[in-house]
Order: C-alpha cells, then structure tokens, then sequence
C-alpha cells in the first residue's frame, strides 16, 4: 500500500493542475494581504474560496483524477495487491496531494502574516472541507462507470451541499419560526460540512451578533471545548462515512 501511495502521491505532484491551483490560492491570498492591512477582513474575504471554491476543484479534481487513473487501478488489481489498499491508497494520494496545496497556497500567507485564530479557523475548515468533498467524489466514481455521470452526481453533491441546503434550513427556519429552533438548526448545521465549517468561520471572526439569538446559542456552544469536539468530530463523520460506504462499493464492484 505505501508503494502504491506514493507512486500516486509523486504522480500527482508532477501533475500541471496542482502547481496551478497552488500558486493561484497562494497570490490570491497574498493580495487581499496586500490590499487590506486588517486580518479579519481578509480571513472574511477568503472564507469564500474555503467554502465553495475548494469543494468544487476537490470534487472536481478527484473525479476527473479516478477515471484517468482507471487503467492503474485494474493494473494494480492485477498484482497480489488488495483492493482496498489500492482504493484507499488513491484515497490519500488525492487527498494529501489537495490538502498540501491549500496549506501552502492558504496556510502559508495566513501563518505569515499573522491571522490569529480566525487563520487557524480558515485553515482547519479549508483543510477538513477538502477531505470531505475528496471522499464523496470518490464516492460518486464507484456508483457509476461513466465519467461524466460521476462528474455530473459529484458536482450534484458540491450544489446540494454549498447551495441548496441552505435554501431548505432557511425555509425551516422561516416557517417554523415561532418555535425554539435553535438546538435544531444546531443538528440540522451538522447535516451539513459546508454550513458548519461557515458557523466556525464566522464565529471567530466575532460577528456572531448579526446573526441575533440564534448566533448567541451558536456562539455559546461551538465557543466551548464541547462543542470545538463536537464540530471536529462531525467534520471527520463527514469523511469517513462517505469513504467507507465508497470504499465497501469499490471491493464488491465489478471492474
């Protein structure tokens, strides 16, 4: 597995796309730096690209990688290798290779200049949301064995999840207003990686109060080691579940 690991791992890195995703989320971040001297605005202007920009290139991305990749795999099938190793080794190949490009292209800046917590914040969120939506593009690669269905399920995923749902807890909320709905919206967020990375976000950049009571209960419970836990433990559900379920379909299917 750890041969196959990096062989994926190096291969990618070698890859033109990563190189240019990099720097382009390393200038981007070193302009707003450039531009506005107050961190908390840019954390701000950059929780933007953390939530929908990164989701849609880690879903993309990944997609595209395991249909071109689909010669290797049934070449590694081939050897005394199981195919959980191979799958799980694509996994993390993908997975490190996004992940390392957002630290250096996001992590990096924020570290140097200073972000505080708010940076902190931005960095673990991108960083989780990757990882995510890595898991669930490789989990709608195994439901078909047509690249541009799998495109078109993981894109469905990245609009449901950045655009939709949001629309749904905003008419839950709106229609049943005259009821407390705080500690259901609290489990209705952690149906959601997106929303619940944003309520982090926005909550160390203690603008909490324009979100009224609702931001009040939020800011008292995600404030706490309890809920810091419990917003880290959701976000690694949101990995681990979609990865399992891809990686169980990956062993039974039929290549």
């Amino acid at each position: 597995m750890t041969r196959v690991l990096k062989y994926v791992f190096y291969d990618l890195l070698r890859t033109r796309f990563i190189l240019v995703y990099t720097l382009f989320l390393w200038f981007l971040t070193f302009a707003l730096f450039q531009f506005d001297s107050d961190a908390g605005k840019v954390v701000l202007s950059l929780m933007n690209v953390a939530l929908l920009v990164v989701p849609l290139v880690s879903v993309v991305f990944t997609t595209i990688h395991y249909f071109n990749s689909y010669e290797f795999i049934e070449l590694m099938l081939a050897q005394p290798i199981h195919r959980r190793a191979v799958f799980l080794s694509e996994y993390l190949g993908v997975a490190s290779s996004l992940v390392m490009a957002f630290l250096l292209g996001v992590g990096m800046p924020v570290a140097l200049f200073g972000a505080g917590t708010a940076g902190l914040a931005l960095v673990f969120s991108g960083t989780m949301l990757t990882l995510v939506f890595v898991s669930l593009a490789f989990l709608s690669s195994v439901l078909t064995q047509d690249k541009a269905k799998a495109i078109g399920v993981a894109l469905l995923f990245w609009f449901y999840f950045s655009l939709i749902y949001d629309g749904i807890l905003l008419w839950v909320v709106y229609t049943f207003s005259d009821y407390p709905l705080e500690k259901i919206t609290l489990g209705l967020v952690a149906l959601n990686p997106v929303d619940l990375a944003r309520i982090i976000l926005l909550l160390q950049l203690d603008i909490s109060a324009l979100m009224g009571y609702t931001g009040a209960f939020y800011q008292k419970f995600f404030g706490s080691a309890a809920g810091m836990l419990f917003s880290s433990l959701t976000l690694l559900l949101w990995v681990l579940l979609p990865l399992w379920a891809a990686t169980r379909i990956f062993q039974k299917k039929d290549l």
